[in-house]
């Protein structure tokens, strides 16, 4: 069967290369985002890198090889301030790397434009609910689900199913994830998800590499522009509160998702 952006004839690394200084750009951008908001990145670069002339596949899978990295770095100063939660993250671990795997595996049978178009669905349901404010009733349901291991884990393979679908490091569902359903306040939620990040990003780059999905020229110009920007958003981010970086994190997953909806349905 032939896979939209994954032809027989033109593997993503033979297919036509976007403008590398526009990648560069795109990657400095989703870097920054990185640091702020804690997202693998893709969940954005996606929709840019298709808007600017990538195969669907390549777009969702080319920013995978500097997930890893970028993550580690923007963590740095969430680490250093004591945000990171690292019991959670290892249960995340524990349910998202296998949803991960499998999500991977389904995207070759879904195909490409599909995906993207569930891309920008996404991000305007997680970005309308994560905008609205959280009552502390809600965060002490969340601290008391956060000990049920078993829900935990659940919770993190779907996730990790749709990280391996979207080829995302998963951030712009554990984020929401950690913050609405298991009581994280935002910036512990950002400091965890850039962890786990970090380590879901591995698997889903294998499988993706695996499977012929990543332009390699695309993923070189993206990790120049977005390793860098990373470590800034990270230490950019300590001087705002977590309300204003959730709200600002809610409209912007909006306002993107919205966007690239219309562009590809119109």
């Amino acid at each position: 069967m032939e896979v939209p952006g994954v032809s027989g004839d033109k593997p993503c690394d033979d297919a036509p290369v976007p403008s590398v200084p526009a990648v560069v750009a795109c990657g400095a951008a989703i870097g920054l985002l990185t640091g702020l908001f804690g997202v693998g990145g893709s969940s954005i670069a996606t929709p840019v890198l298709s808007i600017l002339g990538a195969s669907p596949l390549a777009a969702i899978a080319s920013p995978l090889p500097a997930t890893i990295p970028a993550a580690l770095a923007a963590a740095i100063p969430y680490v250093r301030a004591g945000e990171n939660r690292p019991r959670a993250a290892a249960w995340t671990l524990l349910g998202g790397v296998p949803g991960t795997i499998a999500g991977a595996l389904l995207s070759h049978v879904v195909g490409g434009q599909p995906l993207l178009i569930a891309s920008g669905v996404m991000l305007v349901v997680v970005g309308a609910r994560i905008g609205r404010p959280i009552e502390q009733s809600a965060r002490d349901a969340g601290t008391r689900r956060r000990t049920n291991r078993p829900l935990l884990i659940a919770a993190s393979f779907a996730v990790g199913v749709f990280t391996g679908l979207l080829a995302n490091g998963g951030g712009f569902l554990l984020v929401p994830m950690y913050v609405l359903v298991f009581g994280l306040r935002m910036r512990q939620a950002v400091a965890t998800s850039l962890t786990v990040i970090a380590v879901l990003a591995v698997p889903t780059l294998i499988t993706h590499w695996s499977l012929g999905h990543i332009n390699w020229s695309i993923a070189a110009a993206f990790a120049v522009g977005a390793l860098p920007t990373a470590l800034v958003g990270g230490r950019f981010a300590q001087r705002f509160e977590g309300p204003q970086i959730r709200r600002a994190f809610g409209w912007f997953l909006m306002a993107s998702g919205a966007a690239f909806v219309v562009y590809r349905l119109v």
